[in-house]
């Protein structure tokens, strides 16, 4: 069997769920000479990313094209080492790798018969806990920015009513008025944005009870003297763990955090390789890391990240916000691997449009997920998706 080309898709979805963030899902599909295609999704679906993610995929597909689509070790050397640019990481570089990678392992199952989360060891998880991720976009209806305290506690009972137990918020992301982009998050946070933050989080807190768990996201906006200022006025609402609080590049800003913050962090959806993961691991930084499938390295990557997280006694949920093959790669990692902890359910993924790019509608029910048992990743794009999409093929 060999690879006879490698079609590169940029997803039109139309809607973006982040206010002026563009939202543009890259797919790739490779195909073979025994008439079996693989897909695979860069984790690079929103912002500034819309034509680097999709060059820089057909730069990489130039070098799988002619190969044995069974090879994953050898064909994922080949894409870092063999690019001169994938020795030094990057999203972009990492995004491309990894969608490869991803729609290689679908290939896989299909000839093989089997589900992804076999060939990766087997099922380890059944049944998923999920949480609804990013509450701060409102939940169950059109994502839209949430400035009021109580319109945070609305979004958090809609959440609790479709069976959720736990909800993830950046309180901060928008400001006391409203306002998105124009907000200072470094050096200390200006008091009515901290206040603003606190109020939302009570109001989560008080509508959830004690029942709930409340995830803090704060996309590394904050440093570390924003983070802990913030961290501390959020002790006492009993935060389950804090999702990145400072740069990803930075290990030891993340490790300073760690000390003085009651709560675990998490993070690693900007970090790429087993070696961008190594100094958070080696420092106890992060707690959860976050990998996600689509740029970390693909399946046979991420897989790695993972048992070297275990050996730190540190816990898994994959970061997914993206469209339906992310979101299916993600699921057949988590089903794999012993350290998972919970599944993100990003607010993008609940919108029709996302829902309505793929053949199958994976998504929590009563607050858990179960992982596709179809042959390969159990997941394809829809006619309509790619009659709208562009499309570009390497061969």
């Amino acid at each position: 069997m060999r690879i006879t080309s490698v079609e590169v898709i940029r997803l039109n979805s139309g809607r973006s769920p982040v206010p002026g963030a563009a939202w543009h899902p890259t797919v790739v599909r490779v195909n073979t000479d025994e008439g079996v295609s693989g897909l695979g999704e860069i984790g690079l679906a929103y912002s500034q990313s819309r034509h680097g993610s999709f060059g820089a995929a057909q730069d990489f597909a130039e070098l799988v094209v002619g190969q044995d689509p069974m090879a994953a070790e050898a064909l994922w050397e080949r894409m870092f080492r063999d690019s001169f640019w994938g020795l030094g990481g990057g999203g972009f570089i990492f995004g491309a790798i990894s969608a490869i990678d991803i729609a290689l392992w679908d290939i896989r199952g299909k000839v093989l018969d089997v589900p992804v989360y076999q060939l990766l060891g087997g099922k380890t998880n059944t049944q998923m806990r999920s949480y609804a991720s990013q509450l701060q976009l409102d939940w169950g209806v059109p994502c839209h920015p949430l400035v009021d305290p109580r319109e945070y506690g609305e979004a958090a009972g809609r959440a609790m009513a479709e069976g959720f137990d736990c909800i993830k918020v950046n309180p901060i992301f928008f400001g006391p008025t409203g306002e998105y982009f124009d907000i200072r998050y470094t050096g200390m946070l200006d008091r009515s944005l901290l206040k603003a933050g606190v109020d939302r989080v009570k109001a989560i807190r008080e509508v959830g009870g004690d029942d709930l768990d409340i995830i803090i996201e704060l996309h590394s906006l904050t440093d570390v003297n924003t983070a802990v200022q913030l961290g501390g006025e959020l002790e006492e609402f009993r935060i389950l763990f804090c999702e990145e609080p400072s740069l990803p590049l930075d290990p030891s800003g993340a490790a300073s955090i760690a000390r003085k913050l009651p709560f675990p962090l998490s993070g690693g959806e900007r970090v790429y390789g087993r070696w961008g993961y190594k100094p958070y691991l080696q420092s106890g930084a992060l707690r959860i890391i976050q990998p996600d499938v689509g740029n970390c390295g693909g399946l046979t990557e991420a897989k790695k990240i993972c048992d070297m997280a275990r050996s730190y006694d540190v816990a898994v949920q994959a970061h997914v916000c993206g469209g339906p093959i992310a979101v299916a790669a993600a699921l057949h990692l988590e089903a794999a691997i012993p350290n998972f902890v919970i599944h993100e359910h990003h607010a993008a993924a609940a919108m029709q449009e996302n829902i309505e790019l793929g053949t199958h509608d994976h998504r929590p029910r009563d607050g858990v997920i179960e992982v596709p048992e179809l042959p390969g990743l159990g997941q394809e794009l829809s006619a309509d998706a790619l009659r709208r999409a562009d499309i570009i093929t390497v061969a």
